[in-house]
């Protein structure tokens, strides 16, 4: 008995080991999505530029799209502007989902989506525009109904507005082409998500 209780510590410092090691072998950016297979979730919110129109998860059907979410104050988000224009001007078609920075009156914070349309114009006209239209979350309820942890993360819909991947961290061109294969084939009509 007292054998086996020496064990018990020594089993627990091993467990504890391969727990720990195994996380300096995976990709912190890859850790999945309880929403990959699923529709994307219902929202009504507002175009950035254009805020009387109203846009709907039905807006982002009928093509393959990346939902890019992303936000000026977010410096990997500015970074990733160049690379995603590269990847419009090749027709990739990307949506941009504004992740708006909660804001406390107590402090004196106050939100100003006029500034922030001149902002975002202003930056995008620097930095190049991606997006075919930017949907801005002023109360997260879309950012919090997809996971985000933060910017910049895109998930991967495909025609039917089904999330097909999501990926966490800037697109960039190590990692654009794992992406790009699943993008080509659900161009193409397939639906394997990898």
């Amino acid at each position: 008995m007292r054998k086996a209780l020496f064990y018990v510590p020594l089993a627990a410092f091993l467990a504890l080991s391969l727990f720990l090691l195994s996380g300096l072998f995976s990709d912190p950016r890859d850790h999945g999505s309880a929403l990959i297979e699923k529709p994307l979730p219902a929202f009504k919110l507002p175009d950035l530029q254009q805020p009387a129109r109203i846009v709907t998860a039905a807006d982002l059907k009928g093509e393959v799209t990346l939902l890019n979410v992303w936000g000026l104050w977010c410096p990997t988000c500015n970074a990733e502007l160049g690379f995603l224009t590269e990847l419009r001007q090749q027709g990739v078609r990307i949506v941009g989902l504004y992740y708006v920075q909660p804001v406390d009156a107590a402090f004196g914070d106050t939100f100003d989506i006029d500034k922030l349309r001149v902002d975002v114009q202003d930056k995008l006209a620097e930095q190049g525009d991606p997006y075919l239209f930017n949907i801005v979350d002023e109360k997260r309820s879309l950012i919090f109904d997809l996971g985000v942890t933060g910017a910049p993360e895109t998930f991967l819909i495909d025609r039917n507005g089904v999330i097909r991947h999501h990926h966490v961290g800037d697109i960039n061109p190590q990692n654009w082409p794992k992406i790009q294969q699943l993008y080509q084939k659900l161009l193409q009509g397939g639906t394997d998500a990898p």
